[in-house]
């Protein structure tokens, strides 16, 4: 059995190396790759210290989480991964349970994806709470019970992420997380979600006098679910909506 752990990250040289040197201890004993988004600080160099095989992603865009999922997925699956997880890189309180956790539905348990759900500050994921679950009950009933639709904790099979790398239409930037849990919902995967206690994470600081910040992120993450309901036909669900 071979679990893939992936860490997408962009100037994260501050909590990079922390976070690996976590995951190494996991039960699972996976290998750790961090897709460097082009950091114009020592993330990569960071990442190699502690043991931890480095690419840089394909494409100098940002936001372009999709593609770093997307490059880290191949080089994963040339590597011979089974079981493959994705893990933001800038969690100040990670542990290796959140490994297992996430890997044991999966790994044992035959489940096809799991996704993490936490404690969070009542500041923190507004995004989540003002976008992406709004239009989930609207447009996909069948994901509206996840509490984090946009979780970027995430563990699937192999086969899971070969199918849906065959997509055409998968995003480039912040609408990769909904459009992950979208997808594999409608090709009748099994998910489920994993509590993992609280999270917290540097990223939050960002926004924290000025949700403004989040602008992008909550358009491209619209968009992309306006986009998967128009290619399975829910856009006509806005008229049993009552305003």
């Amino acid at each position: 059995m071979k679990l893939f752990v992936i860490f997408p990250a962009r100037n994260e040289e501050k909590t990079i190396a922390k976070c690996v040197e976590i995951v190494q201890k996991s039960k699972y004993e996976p290998e750790v790759l961090v897709v460097d988004g082009h950091s114009s600080d020592n993330t990569g160099a960071e990442a190699k210290r502690v043991g931890a095989t480095v690419i840089m992603q394909s494409e100098g865009i940002f936001p372009g989480k999709g593609i770093a999922l997307k490059d880290g997925l191949k080089v994963a699956l040339s590597g011979g991964a089974d079981y493959i997880m994705f893990l933001d890189a800038d969690i100040e309180d990670l542990t290796p349970e959140w490994v297992d956790l996430l890997a044991e539905p999966v790994v044992e348990k035959g489940c096809h994806m799991s996704r993490g759900y936490y404690q969070r500050a009542e500041y923190d994921g507004a995004v989540t709470k003002l976008v992406a679950k709004p239009l989930s009950w609207t447009f996909f009933p069948e994901i509206a019970h996840f509490n984090q639709p946009l979780a970027g904790e995430i563990c699937a099979t192999s086969e899971l992420f070969r199918t849906l790398l065959r997509s055409k239409d998968w995003p480039y930037g912040w609408g990769i997380d909904i459009w992950l849990l979208i997808e594999a919902a409608m090709k009748d995967y099994q998910i489920v979600e994993v509590y993992l206690g609280t999270k917290v994470h540097t990223s939050r600081q960002d926004y924290l006098n000025d949700v403004v910040r989040l602008t992008k992120m909550a358009e491209q993450v619209s968009l992309t679910t306006f986009k998967e309901a128009m290619k399975y036909k829910r856009v006509d669900n806005v008229k049993r909506v009552h305003l």
